[in-house]
């Protein structure tokens, strides 16, 4: 059957015929086991990859417990369950660290009384106690930047050069929108920098860690945590526990110039007044 011969050639087509529809299940099946494969991964990655919301179910501190109450009695109506946001009313809160937190909560600018160009600073309605707990619940739920513990400032025994780089860095990174006595200043769209005049040195860690309102971020390979505390050195010692550099007089710390200015103002009114009392006297 398999010689030269016509029958064994028919023999020969017909196997030929036959084996065909095997290679087609054949590649049907090598299809089949590889969106097989696809599927496997695709459901490991979703079970073991981190979720892109808060976790409900990790066990939290118990500062962070504590954090939680203050949070759902007095947040979640703004920032949703597990802070995960609520659409026009507040974002989410998962990532943003516990750096944030203390900053915006220790500053009174949250809880907002309404909505505006920027939350503006009042009276804080949590305690130093309460702040830290706030913050250690979202730390613990998305992570995120936090202030470093310890000293804040750069001793200057340590470091005599520390006041120094400090005001230069403060100068080239900070006067544009702080001024160059940090007095603050106004912004586009009824924004404004505050005045650095009260800011505590974790406050202005935290605001160099997060870039609140139109703050920039300034991240640890922008400015190095040595970096930021000889700012924070030069914030404290010269611009708000030295004298006013222009003078006698506390005009805002703008400089001679400003306090030149307002001299040359009053001195040449009371010398108009002083000339028409005399006038009138003669």
């Amino acid at each position: 059957m398999t010689s030269d011969t016509p029958a064994g050639r028919r023999f020969r087509v017909f196997n030929r015929r036959r084996s065909a529809p095997s290679r087609v299940r054949r590649r049907l099946g090598a299809a089949a086991r590889m969106l097989a494969a696809l599927a496997l991964a695709g459901g490991v990655y979703t079970a073991f990859a981190p979720g892109a919301f808060a976790d409900d179910t990790r066990q939290l501190s118990a500062s962070a417990q504590e954090g939680k109450a203050l949070f759902d009695n007095s947040c979640i109506s703004c920032h949703g369950r597990n802070a995960e946001g609520v659409q026009d009313r507040g974002p989410s809160l998962v990532g943003v660290g516990s750096a944030s937190v203390e900053f915006q909560v220790g500053t009174g600018r949250m809880p907002m009384t309404r909505q505006e160009a920027q939350a503006e600073q009042k009276a804080p309605q949590f305690d130093k106690a309460q702040t830290k707990q706030l913050g250690q619940y979202i730390q613990e739920l998305g992570g995120g930047p936090q202030v470093p513990a310890g000293e804040l400032t750069t001793s200057l025994e340590a470091n005599p050069e520390a006041l120094a780089n400090g005001g230069e860095l403060f100068r080239i990174n900070c006067t544009s929108c702080h001024g160059f006595g940090g007095g603050g200043g106004a912004l586009s769209s009824g924004k404004f920098a505050p005045s650095l005049g009260d800011a505590t040195s974790e406050q202005i860690y935290a605001a160099m860690l997060t870039g609140p309102q139109n703050m920039p971020v300034f991240g640890d390979n922008e400015l190095t945590p040595d970096q930021k505390r000889e700012i924070i050195t030069y914030v404290k010692m010269q611009l708000q526990e030295d004298k006013d550099p222009g003078g006698l007089f506390n005009l805002g710390r703008y400089g001679p110039v400003t306090e030149g200015l307002a001299i040359f103002v009053i001195g040449i009114t009371i010398l108009v007044f002083t000339a028409l009392w005399i006038a009138g006297k003669s």
